[in-house]
Parts: C-alpha cells; sequence; structure tokens
C-alpha cells in the first residue's frame, strides 16, 4: 500500500541568496522529496534579502514561502512570524536548515507538537564560525548555545560531514539519531557540465591563456591563507615553468587582492589570471579551462566540518582535482582515482601532485571522468533523498513514541 504524502516543512535561517545553505541544500533535497511524492514548503525568513519579503511561488513542485518581514528586522518579530508561519502551514515534520539563527528559535517548544529534525552544514560553535571575528560576544553565546540545544531536543538530526556527525554524537545523540547527508548533485545545476569543455577553447583564448598549461582555483577564499596558492603555483613552476594559474572567484574582504600582491612579490604575478565573477552560463565553461583543478584547505574545524557545493562544482565540470586531504575532501574523492589528495599544508607535496598531472593528459582525463561518474553515482540528491526519508520515518516513531508514553502516564 502507497503511504500518503508528507507535508515537511524546511525553516531556513535567511533567504536563498546571497548564502547557499537554502538554495544549494534545503531547496534541492526539497526537490528530491517532491519527485518521490512528498509535499514540501521552504518557509525562509529573508532578512539579508529583504526585496522578497512576503513572495511566495512554486518552484519544481516545491512550496517557497518568505515570510513578510516586520519593520524593523529584529529578531523577535522574525521569530514570531516564522512560528505563526509553521503553525498554519501544520506540517507532518519540520526540518530545521541550521541550529543557529531565526529557525532554530522558531522551533524551541514546537517538539512537542511536531517531530523536528535538525540539519548542521557548518560548525558555528568555539574553533569555527564563531572565531571568525564576524558576530558579537552575544551573538557568539546564542550561536554556540543552539548549536548544542536544538539536536538535543529535536527527534532526528542531518548532517552534512563526517566532522559534524561526530560532533553530534558527541552532545550525547545516539548513533541512530544522526544521519550523515552530504550535500549533492543537482540536476538542474549540473545537467551537461561535462560536455562543457568544447566551449573551453574559446575561453582560453578570450583569457590569452593559449595553450599554457592552467591551473584553476574555483574559491571564495575561506579555506586557506591567500598566500598558499602562490606558493602551489611557484612548486609546480619549478617543473612547468609555464603554468599559469586562473583564479575564479573574490572572497568575502577582498582575500584576493593578498593573493596578488603575493603573487608580484613572488614574481609570478604575470602567471595569474583572476575573474572575480563569472555568469552562471559561462561557469561550465570557463571551469573546463582548468586543466588541474586545486583545492587547498587549511586543517581547521571549520574546514573539516564543512561540506563545500564547489567541490561538486568541479566533480560535475570532469575536472582532475588535487586537494589537501581534509573533512569532506577524503569522502568526495577517492585518491588516485577520482582525485588526488596530500597530506594538509604540504605545498611542495601539493606542487608536484599538480605537475605530475600536468605532465599526463591521459591521467587528467581519467580522473576527471572518474570524479564525474562519482558525483553523480554517489552524490546524485535522488540517491541522497532516501536517507532523509529513513530520517523522517524515525523522528515520526520517536515523537509518536513519547505521545503514547504522555497518553500512558495521564491515564494513572
Amino acid at each position: 500500500m502507497e503511504r500518503a504524502p508528507r507535508h515537511i516543512v524546511m525553516v531556513a535561517p535567511f533567504g536563498l541568496a546571497p548564502k547557499a545553505t537554502a538554495s544549494t541544500r534545503a531547496l534541492p533535497l526539497a526537490t528530491a522529496l517532491v519527485a518521490r511524492g512528498q509535499r514540501v514548503t521552504l518557509l525562509l525568513p529573508p532578512w539579508d534579502d529583504p526585496a522578497r519579503s512576503g513572495q511566495s511561488w512554486v518552484e519544481d513542485g516545491v512550496t517557497i514561502r518568505h515570510i513578510a518581514l516586520p519593520r524593523r528586522f529584529e529578531m523577535a518579530g522574525i521569530v514570531h512570524r516564522l512560528r505563526a508561519a509553521i503553525r498554519t502551514l501544520a506540517p507532518d515534520l519540520l526540518h530545521i536548515f541550521k541550529p543557529k539563527g531565526h529557525g532554530a528559535l522558531a522551533a524551541l517548544g514546537l517538539e512537542r507538537h511536531y517531530p523536528i529534525v535538525v540539519d548542521t552544514d557548518d560548525w558555528e560553535g568555539a574553533g569555527g564560525w564563531n572565531d571568525s571575528g564576524l558576530y558579537s560576544a552575544p551573538q557568539r553565546a546564542l550561536f554556540a548555545w543552539q548549536e548544542r540545544s536544538l539536536p538535543r531536543r529535536a527527534a532526528a538530526a542531518t548532517a552534512a560531514s563526517r566532522t559534524l556527525e561526530a560532533q553530534l554524537w558527541g552532545f550525547g545523540l545516539a548513533r541512530d539519531r544522526v544521519t550523515y547527508l552530504p550535500n549533492g548533485i543537482i540536476p538542474k545545476r549540473h545537467g551537461g557540465w561535462a560536455q562543457a569543455r568544447a566551449r573551453a577553447a574559446g575561453v582560453r583564448r578570450d583569457l590569452g591563456l593559449g595553450d599554457a598549461p592552467t591551473i584553476l582555483l574555483y574559491t571564495r577564499f575561506v579555506e586557506f591563507d591567500p598566500t598558499r596558492p602562490v606558493a602551489i603555483l611557484r612548486a609546480v613552476r619549478e617543473r612547468v615553468p609555464e603554468a599559469r594559474l586562473l583564479v575564479v572567484g573574490h572572497g568575502f574582504h577582498g582575500e584576493e587582492r593578498a593573493l596578488l600582491a603575493a603573487a608580484r612579490e613572488a614574481a609570478v604575478g604575470e602567471a595569474i589570471t583572476h575573474l572575480p565573477w563569472v555568469e552562471w552560463a559561462d561557469l561550465p565553461a570557463t571551469l573546463a579551462v582548468g586543466d588541474v583543478a586545486i583545492l587547498p584547505y587549511d586543517d581547521t574545524l571549520i574546514n573539516r566540518a564543512k561540506c563545500s557545493v564547489k567541490t561538486l562544482d568541479l566533480m560535475a565540470a570532469a575536472r582532475p582535482i588535487v586537494a589537501d586531504a581534509v573533512g569532506q575532501n577524503r569522502e568526495y574523492l577517492e585518491p588516485g582515482s577520482s582525485g588526488v589528495l596530500t597530506p594538509p599544508g604540504d605545498a611542495a607535496a601539493f606542487g608536484a601532485a599538480v605537475a605530475d598531472l600536468l605532465d599526463a593528459p591521459a591521467r587528467r582525463q581519467a580522473l576527471g571522468a572518474a570524479a564525474a561518474r562519482r558525483a553523480w553515482d554517489e552524490f546524485a540528491w535522488e540517491r541522497l533523498v532516501a536517507r532523509a526519508e529513513a530520517t523522517y520515518d524515525r523522528a515520526l516513531a520517536a515523537l509518536a513514541r513519547q505521545a503514547a508514553r504522555r497518553r500512558r502516564g495521564g491515564a494513572r
């Protein structure tokens, strides 16, 4: 007998843009759930995208609903409106994305009424984003408390990385309450990327790269010291003097300026081409310009915990990847098969691995093709969605058991 569709309400901590959790994690999962017969509403407080205040629409079967923001964007008002929207929607289950922020506060106290699953995709506490300098002391205290409190109250939790999975166990959650749910390939985003190589020659010509061996750095500069790619480039050029570095992206605080300054000081500035922004339609062909893509990751708690969609972008574009063996790089890439992993922080080893690939076109092609296959075979949302549904089953069963215990207690 077919199961009746559930109404799942996903609550995000912010809007669809400019941050990525809602658009590249919650929405693709919601779309995959709808394809399997579920009903999903994505509820957003667009304090960072106020132009969408109060707007709603349906996209790929998912109802996307932005609450109307209070006039002064005050936290209490946003939380109150999120709670009111949740109660009006009357979901069968709540999936809260990020244990910090407005969505998590709105969910407090609702665990007796709805099964709650909390999703964590970054480490926010000590040693994580709380140490980034972005937040005040009261905000840091609130986020650290939220990160531990909501998962403990929830019926179940999903974690985007193995490190976050272990963190949740460390908070006292039983292993069967925690589901490893990495970020996945998005058909609407990644379809046809592996075929973009045919357009790469034109991009190379426009950028003046010619036939130079080209290293690709596709980044927002949050995973590494901005001078490190320069050290890698210098190591590569000791063996491949004509190698170039194509940098696609810009930092949140202008970190690319430090990279370019370090390159000039190291006398390799002329070997770097920087594209701070690439239109979405042009991105696959631009990534295909890279003969080898690099993922330098400092060995920090933030990097061990994160699950980068940019890595999936590179895999979908069939790029051969060299990465530091940190965090999810070790999950996404099989060493020697779908990527090359090097010891964290070792620029010489990293540079040697890149140079080896630049000298081996057939191996580059094989690694890139294997990366694309692995991305679609192992990390497509149409496959990962089953993990979410199993988690929802457990959360619903847990709430039913709690309700039964309360009834038995009342009967006494």
